[in-house]
């Protein structure tokens, strides 16, 4: 058996998307996806939900806004929050720093995303 690979942002699969962050895939598998993101200050992704990929954002640094149906939910560093299949939801970044954080997923969530309002 092979030693496992270690996967970082020089290795992983990388993406621009909205208004210049950045995604790096550090996962892909049955059942398994981990993407690390990175949002600059004040930007924002477009609000969305999955018809049926469970989601979990753990924040690694920076503070996130999660908008939800029930209201906004604040994230700082090493705080997480599920997100279940068909809940709209849109993170965003309104601070002055850098946000990082992870997005774990059931499946590759681009699959099935269905945006819910044009923006970044």
């Amino acid at each position: 058996m092979s030693a496992p690979l270690v996967v970082d942002k020089s290795s992983a699969p990388y993406s621009i998307w909205g208004e210049d962050c950045e995604s790096w895939t550090l996962s892909v598998g049955p059942g398994f996806h981990v993407q690390l993101e990175r949002m600059p200050p004040h930007t924002t992704e477009t609000l969305h939900y999955h018809a049926g990929v469970r989601q979990l954002y753990i924040v690694l640094g920076g503070e996130a806004t999660v908008r939800l149906e029930a209201g906004d939910v604040r994230l700082t560093e090493r705080q997480a929050l599920p997100i279940e299949p068909e809940v709209p939801h849109q993170m965003r970044n309104e601070s002055d720093g850098e946000l990082e954080f992870l997005v774990i997923s059931s499946s590759p969530p681009r699959d099935d995303r269905v945006d819910l309002e044009t923006g970044a």
